[in-house]
């Protein structure tokens, strides 16, 4: 048992590191192809990978009508929709500023979940909703709050990554009920496979494959980076993670995930360490810890990766 949590341990660390590196890895794509070209790449190797582990795993069966129905629908939010907004927003946000962002995703989840599942919201959760917000506003404009006061709020990518983290907890909360009835990885593959479809429309709308032909070396290792190893391997070792180690224990981990994405971007992207970001990102963590405190979502975690990079 002691061999099963520290191969979870090791498992949960690698997922997180995977994750907050992808922001980076998306940014260094970015460079060669378009949004579109990312995410069909990205997610074409992601689902081959999930789909031979779950036939490895002898996990595979085909669902319902209604349960494809309903995985389409979550493949075009959390999946098509989703990696748009953030490999969008990412052409000229920041990797480190949006790992800030995405981490409040948490805090959307409590939100919609007060108010559409009635869950309970305390006033610590009220608290720490008030200081990530405040986290978020130091980030996006650099510590200068007084730019506020003119309608300048960041880059136009750092809106886009703000809707993708509501985007992400909107999806989240759908994902409940079919995580209850379906194996996560199972259900995952078919949620991935719709949005890998749906990503073709965006893709063939626009540049098509040409892209692909113009990738260089460095382009080929951060796509395969992101399908591979943030949308492959990281969610296989995340829900291994969580059938060996407490939910509340593993989605602690990710409040490593924005830590790792500033170290990696001031290495690769050489992005400064600005000292209002690194304050507005522990004000975020603090909020975000207390409304997990206060709501008791921990639970969440099990359903919704906050980077929320699939």
């Amino acid at each position: 048992m002691a061999n099963r949590r520290t191969l979870a341990i090791v498992e949960v660390t690698l997922a997180v590191v995977f994750w907050g590196a992808s922001f980076i890895a998306t940014k260094v794509a970015l460079r060669e192809v378009s949004p579109e070209t990312v995410v069909w790449l990205r997610f074409l190797m992601g689902m081959l990978i999930l789909g031979v582990a779950m036939f490895a795993r002898r996990e595979f069966a085909l669902p319902s009508p209604r349960d494809l129905a309903y995985f389409a629908v979550l493949g075009f939010i959390g999946i098509t929709f989703h990696q748009w907004l953030q490999s969008t927003g990412l052409v000229t946000a920041q990797a480190s500023t949006t790992a800030w962002i995405v981490a409040t995703t948490p805090i959307f989840i409590a939100l919609l979940s007060w108010l559409f599942l009635k869950e309970r919201l305390g006033k610590w959760g009220v608290v720490g909703i008030a200081l990530a917000t405040f986290g978020v506003l130091l980030v996006v404009t650099d510590g200068n709050l007084s730019s506020l006061r003119f309608g300048e709020f960041g880059t136009p990518g750092d809106i886009l990554i703000l809707i993708s983290a509501v985007n992400w907890a909107v999806f989240s909360v759908l994902s409940r009920r079919g995580l209850q009835t379906h194996p996560a990885m199972r259900m995952l593959f078919y949620v991935m496979g719709f949005g890998w479809l749906f990503s073709s429309l965006l893709l063939f709308a626009n540049a098509g494959l040409t892209e692909i032909s113009d990738l260089s070396m460095m382009g080929w290792l951060s796509l395969s980076f992101l399908g591979i190893f943030c949308s492959g391997f990281a969610y296989i070792f995340w829900y291994d993670a969580l059938n060996v180690l407490p939910t509340a224990q593993v989605g602690s981990f990710l409040y490593v995930e924005p830590i790792v994405a500033v170290i990696v971007a001031a290495i690769i992207l050489a992005e400064p360490l600005l000292l209002a970001s690194l304050i507005g990102g522990a004000i975020i963590l603090l909020g975000v810890w207390l409304v997990n405190h206060s709501v008791g979502i921990q639970e969440n975690s099990k359903n919704a990766d906050p980077a929320r990079n699939l």
